[in-house]
């Protein structure tokens, strides 16, 4: 199949790849546009992985504060140099990580800073659970370890769908950039303010830790526009 210079413009519009991998991933695609995408994307978090283990000491601190000031949200998004700090694309997802800490209110920022004692005690819910349903002791376990990976999409920050685009994670969404712009990313701390909670409650803002679950939609987050 002939690939055009329109699709080929369309394609790099979409993902912010460079016009040769864009016309190399419509050929390996045979001109399927969607299937140029997903060749664009695993590639992309190939090149991320490369890049994983590099020094990232500049970007920004950004804040978020929802309309009405009742929930605010600073966090620390670390890249490699001041030049891609300053770019639309580090900035915007500065301010979406900060909208999405907002709205979906995580615990932890990954899922390694979630304490021994607080997976276990949701393993022991999770296995009585088990129990109670007349499975055996190992069934019991695997079936524990198994619903760990839904307490980490709801409160590792980037294990989260992102609120934006359910189809990603937070984390996907931070490997994407480190493709698109050729440096590592490290999200590495936020705090998450709700008006009126104690701040004596042993909160942690250096791990993005709080001290207990959040309400699932406070204050109607998610059904309030995402900013531009």
């Amino acid at each position: 199949m002939s690939i055009s210079a329109d699709m080929v413009r369309r394609l790099r519009e979409e993902t912010g790849a460079g016009m040769m991998e864009c016309k190399s991933a419509l050929v390996e695609a045979k001109g399927d546009a969607q299937s140029a995408r997903e060749i664009l994307r695993k590639k992309g978090l190939a090149a991320a992985a490369k890049k994983a283990g590099r020094a990232a000491c500049e970007g920004l601190v950004g804040s978020y504060i929802h309309p009405g000031g009742r929930i605010g949200v600073l966090l620390e998004i670390n890249c490699e140099t001041d030049f891609v700090a300053k770019t639309a694309e580090f900035q915007a997802l500065v301010k979406d990580a900060a909208m999405h800490i907002a709205a979906a209110a995580p615990l932890y920022l990954a899922k390694e800073n979630v304490p021994a004692a607080v997976l276990e005690k949701e393993k022991e819910i999770y296995r009585a659970q088990a129990a109670a349903q007349g499975k055996p002791a190992s069934v019991q376990e695997r079936m524990a370890e198994g619903k760990l990976k839904d307490f980490y999409a709801a409160f590792c920050l980037l294990e989260q769908p992102f609120v934006k685009d359910g189809k990603i994670t937070v984390g996907d969404l931070v490997q994407e950039k480190i493709a698109l712009l050729k440096e590592n990313i490290v999200v590495r701390r936020f705090s998450r303010f709700r008006l009126g909670e104690d701040p004596a409650s042993g909160d942690d803002p250096g791990q993005g830790v709080t001290s207990a679950r959040p309400d699932p939609d406070p204050e109607g987050l998610r059904s309030a526009p995402a900013p531009r």
